[in-house]
């Protein structure tokens, strides 16, 4: 008869998390701290922080199965498509092993025509993973980068103790949902997992979803991370949001920089510009769900602004790369270990030919690992700037 060890989980087999939440069923990990989430109590933030994205229970053991017992959150959108179930990774010695998901959990109705949500609660369920190698390996579980995730029991048949540092370099990066994992396949194929997987460094990913609007709390939750590399890829959502015009722009990202700063005064800072996105490549936002595609089972955005509104200093892609390009310039000529990367080398017009935007706003799978294989081979190069 099989024996089950339980695990306490605890912030010492979790990694990616900045914080971790006792909730009525379980722990709930978070990607901002609770003083954080505070200071703007906004329901589209709280889901997008909670969708662990790069967040991996990580821990030593020689057990060959493993059970997680785990209520997501499955999102629902009326009239659009259901979405694919979240994936949960499974990987020994930094390798796939399996993948698994679960089908139960609570839900989140979320009306993009009105902005209003529901939230339905459901049912937890069991993860197991069985035929793992014997002996002493490394263990990890990658967490769904698209499902809010309430962590309940972890079991093993052999007892587990936290992975041991391995001396890797720590990069932390803040983003959008680009950077969050939007349309990637799994947790370890969003465009951060796999330029941390081929540079051998250990990712904390800030990508907020809808979120990255260099707002000063996660520029002092950046400040207080301990990290050995730090980039933030600015842009799109401050567009999408239609959130602030080019005289309020220059100053945030000074300050947002400057915070940063204040906790990691030497380390290599990369500043990313957004990638190629036609519809907001010279239009202003807000961006817009499209109603038509909607209607026809497809989920797609559309730049509502006026081009012409760029003369009264509204912003659009083009004018925010001009203007970040500017910004690092100034800067680096008394902050050395400050860089920049146009988003365009990432993904630009020439991959939106071979690989288009599904909805006009966000790279799928294919173009996620094109984003993270350029990445690694410009910032971790050598001679990049993480090199």
């Amino acid at each position: 008869m099989q024996t089950w060890t339980t695990t306490p989980i605890t912030a010492d087999v979790l990694r990616g998390a900045l914080d971790l939440e006792r909730t009525a069923r379980g722990v709930l990990p978070h990607r901002l701290p609770a003083w954080a989430r505070a200071q703007y109590p906004d329901g589209q933030l709280a889901m997008a922080e909670s969708q662990p994205s790069g967040v991996r229970l990580a821990f030593r053991t020689r057990a060959t199965a493993v059970e997680l017992d785990a209520i997501p959150t499955k999102r629902s959108y009326p009239g659009a498509p259901p979405r694919p179930d979240g994936v949960y990774e499974l990987l020994v010695d930094g390798r796939l092993h399996d993948s698994a998901v679960l089908n139960c959990g609570d839900t989140l109705v979320i009306d993009m025509a009105t902005g209003t949500a529901e939230h339905r609660p459901g049912e937890p369920g069991t993860l197991r993973f069985a035929g793992l190698p014997g002996g002493d390996k490394d263990v990890e579980i990658w967490l769904p980068h698209n499902e809010t995730t309430e962590l309940v029991a972890l079991r093993t048949d052999a007892p587990v103790e936290p992975a041991p540092a391995r001396g890797r370099r720590v990069w932390l990066h803040h983003g959008s949902s680009i950077s969050h994992g939007s349309n990637a396949a799994t947790p370890t194929a969003t465009w951060p997992a796999l330029a941390a997987t081929g540079a051998g460094v250990e990712l904390v990913n800030l990508g907020l979803g809808g979120s990255a609007q260099l707002d000063p709390f996660t520029a002092r939750t950046m400040r207080d991370t301990p990290a050995d590399l730090i980039s933030v890829k600015i842009g799109i959502n401050l567009v999408n949001a239609d959130a602030m015009r080019l005289r309020a722009f220059t100053p945030a990202v000074h300050g947002f920089l400057d915070t940063v700063r204040d906790g990691h005064p030497a380390a290599p800072l990369l500043v990313v510009s957004p990638i190629y996105c036609p519809i907001h490549e010279d239009v202003p936002g807000p961006t817009a769900m499209d109603a038509t595609g909607l209607a026809a089972g497809r989920l797609r955005f559309r730049a509502t602004g006026d081009p012409a509104d760029r003369a009264q200093g509204k912003l659009t892609l083009n004018v925010v790369r001009d203007e970040l390009a500017r910004i690092v310039e100034r800067r680096a000529a008394d902050d050395p270990n400050l860089h920049h990367l146009d988003g365009r080398d990432l993904y630009g017009e020439s991959d939106f030919a071979e690989l288009p935007l599904p909805d006009d706003l966000h790279p799928d799978a294919a173009a996620h690992r094109r984003i993270g294989e350029r990445f690694r081979a410009a910032a971790f190069a050598a001679d990049g700037p993480f090199g």
